[in-house]
């Protein structure tokens, strides 16, 4: 009886670490959430390099928990406000953080 409670507090503290450590934090995500943001970058990418006004290589799209980052040289104003109305459109979007800059 006491091998059994011993090895069932084994199991369950094993347990309870793999749970843990597939949790995210708010400066690490989980591997679900990983898979997500992937996806939303590539949809993202890929919306701005059909859009013939953008200049998609001049634009980089990074995710982390649904929150896309743009960065990079765009021509105008116009441009910078097409990046964002894209990814705004794009499903799993949270928020948009523009970081692009005019050349």
């Amino acid at each position: 009886m006491k091998y059994f409670k011993r090895a069932s507090a084994v199991v369950a503290a094993f347990l309870l670490a793999t749970t843990i450590g597939c949790a995210s934090n708010p400066k690490q995500s989980s591997v679900g959430e990983y898979v997500d943001d992937t996806v939303i970058t590539t949809r993202t990418k890929a919306a701005i390099f059909n859009d013939p006004t953008l200049k998609s290589a001049e634009i980089n799209v990074e995710t982390f928990k649904g929150v896309v980052q743009l960065s990079g040289f765009v021509n105008s104003q116009a441009d910078i406000n097409r990046a964002v109305t894209v990814t705004r459109g794009i499903a799993g979007v949270t928020s948009v953080k523009n970081d692009m800059r005019l050349k």
